[in-house]
């Protein structure tokens, strides 16, 4: 597998974590590290660690059931050890509030920038997801 095409498939594993609830992968494609960061395209929108961002992905996966998604226009340029994977992305599902039994659909469109960095294996450095519509 190419590099173009690894990155690209680290965008596929990143939105399938939502529909298998494998929640795994999202700590293995991500690099923990200091300089981690992310912009999500749900609140809370200030920039996060990768601690946090880890913890807030897992809990907004869980929380959707019937998740479906389609990434779009899906484009990887590398430089070097760096590269930077523009897409958009289309998200639906119920969102499930456990305490009171009740669900929201989430219907979704966001425009996605993942940076990632290679040393052995390519890993996102930095997320920034933002909402284009409901």
């Amino acid at each position: 597998m190419g590099d173009k095409d690894e990155i690209l498939d680290i965008i596929a594993i990143f939105f399938n974590a939502g529909k298998t609830k494998n929640l795994a992968p999202l700590g293995a494609i991500q690099l923990d590290d200091s300089r981690f960061s992310s912009y999500s395209d749900v609140p809370p929108f200030d920039l996060k660690d990768y601690a946090t961002t880890i913890a807030l992905q897992q809990l907004r996966f869980v929380s959707i059931s019937d998740y479906e998604c389609e990434v779009k226009n899906a484009r990887a340029d590398i430089f070097d050890n760096c590269a930077v994977a523009t897409f958009t992305v289309r998200q639906t599902g119920m969102i499930v509030d456990n305490y009171s039994f009740r669900g929201q659909h989430l219907s979704m469109e966001s425009r996605g920038t993942f940076v990632l960095a290679k040393s052995q294996k390519w890993k996102i450095v930095h997320v920034h997801l933002s909402r284009i519509s409901d």
